[in-house]
């Protein structure tokens, strides 16, 4: 509850809070502080909130954060963090309405301003640009490869550090679904987790007993044997990982498993093999490419001088 530290009615408490908050993947109450500083006349303006509370909200994939580092921007009258601001506005206007089929050769924006500022923000415009389509474009080739089988494409925390964000909604917009964000939206128990627990029935045990009753259990499980064992200890998971499987142990997961909880495939996807992978009835298939290795979309930026 913060202690003394009252961030409704401190502008300093505020800022503390909402980055400790920001600093322990705690976004949503980042947010929810800045969103409750105190604003009234006898509070002193800090237009930096505005410019946290937009990078929260672009992170969370809101669709005005802009609205408030525009705000930042238009209040501030120093130097520091305007060209970061000015970098993430233009990020998400990347991501607005974006989603559509492009062909080669078709202009994707028109861009007015002085050659100067262009220029010097062409390069990382462009990086961002080519990386996030190329995600997107990736997401919908494995998204169409699973048409008609009732399998979804989810991507995985495989991430570059700083942009989970928009690799996710990058997915998002090519078709795809979003795993965990963040190791507190559920619990995934791996085989390092089953090593240090003496089990899966300790594991499980330990989640069951340890999760609010909101938090969803996932077990990732390596054989048949794995899966054998989950399912004599009356399950305890939600989801249940098959990983790495070969597609005739999938089809026998499948049916073992016969519904009693959503299963997901993984490791070992790819383009060539995601579809006899869907065919196996597994709901979800996660694939850790769409975000780590995919290839950048060939994206360039022609200047055409106006007329004096």
């Amino acid at each position: 509850n913060g202690g003394k530290l009252k961030p409704k009615e401190n502008v300093l408490a505020c800022f503390a809070l909402a980055n400790v908050a920001t600093r322990t993947g705690r976004n949503d109450l980042a947010i929810e502080i800045l969103q409750n500083r105190p604003t009234a006349s006898g509070f002193y303006t800090v237009p930096y909130l505005d410019y946290m509370l937009g990078l929260s909200k672009m992170y969370r994939g809101d669709g005005d954060a802009d609205v408030h580092l525009k705000k930042f921007i238009a209040h501030f009258n120093g130097r520091n963090y305007l060209k970061e601001a000015y970098q993430r506005v233009a990020w998400i206007e990347l991501l607005k309405g974006d989603g559509e089929d492009v062909a080669a050769g078709e202009d994707i924006a028109i861009i007015t301003g002085s050659a100067r500022a262009i220029l010097t923000a062409e390069r990382v415009a462009l990086n961002f640009m080519q990386h996030l389509s190329g995600v997107a474009t990736l997401t919908k080739q494995y998204v169409d490869a699973v048409e008609d089988t009732g399998a979804k494409i989810a991507d995985t925390r495989k991430t570059i550090p700083g942009l989970r964000g928009l690799q996710k909604q990058a997915v998002r917009l090519g078709g795809g679904m979003n795993h965990r964000f963040g190791l507190d939206d559920a619990v995934l128990i791996k085989d390092n987790h089953i090593a240090l627990a003496g089990g899966i029935y300790p594991a499980l045990q330990m989640a069951k007993a340890n999760a609010g009753y909101m938090v969803k259990i996932e077990i990732e499980v390596d054989d048949l044997d794995q899966l054998e064992e989950v399912l004599q200890h009356g399950g305890g998971a939600d989801i249940i990982m098959l990983d790495n499987f070969l597609i005739p142990d999938l089809v026998k997961a499948v049916k073992r498993i016969d519904n009693k909880a959503i299963i997901e495939a993984s490791g070992g996807v790819s383009l060539q093999t995601v579809k006899a992978i869907a065919e196996t009835g597994v709901h979800i298939i996660s694939v850790g490419a769409l975000t780590h290795s995919a290839p950048a979309l060939d994206i360039g930026l022609d200047i055409e001088p106006l007329d004096a």
